[in-house]
């Protein structure tokens, strides 16, 4: 918990131009492979997260090993042999939203994030639909967006390629606090 504090206060400091500042320590973030053989998920609360609205700056970061599995062989083999999670700890995502949602307003609004999506110490650009929702000053920001395992070279062996997607199905949810 230590570590994540650590991590929010940096990015804070860096993103912080003017305005208020949304953190969000507990993403929830799930990712889903669907192959002929079998099925797999995992899921972590553990995703933090910072937003400038006045900037649109967003960064995205969360450990590895957080990811829970239903089967503990499943999430073995994810850490050691895909991720490699002892030498690439952290996936994360550091870009701009870039639409300007009037956040005084209640209201559901369509975003578009536009930035470095860094897994596997493999950096991509990408752009990412989301959804951010403001709900009393409360903002959650919400997104399902596909990663191809060639795209960060996390390799799948050709003896389990029908037990896993090259494509992975990954759902974020974040719901932010105001940080002055």
């Amino acid at each position: 918990m230590k570590h994540i504090s650590i991590i929010l206060l940096a990015w804070m400091s860096i993103f912080q131009a003017g305005g208020t500042l949304y953190a969000c320590k507990n993403a929830q973030i799930s990712l889903f492979s669907t192959a002929p053989i079998e099925d797999i998920a995992a899921k972590t609360s553990s995703g933090t997260s910072v937003y400038n609205p006045a900037t649109g700056d967003l960064v995205f970061g969360v450990a590895i090993t957080t990811f829970k599995f239903p089967k503990a062989l499943m999430q073995e083999h994810f850490n050691s042999d895909y991720l490699e999670s002892d030498k690439y700890p952290r996936a994360t995502f550091k870009g701009k939203i870039q639409e300007h949602p009037d956040l005084t307003k209640d209201g559901t609004y369509p975003v578009t994030a536009v930035g470095e999506l860094d897994v596997h110490n493999v950096k991509q650009t990408r752009t990412i639909p989301g959804t951010l929702t403001v709900n009393n000053g409360v903002l959650t920001l919400t997104s399902e967006f596909m990663v191809k395992c060639v795209d960060h070279h996390i390799t799948i062996p050709r003896l389990v390629f029908h037990n896993i997607a090259e494509s992975i199905k990954m759902n974020v949810s974040a719901t932010y606090t105001a940080v002055k």
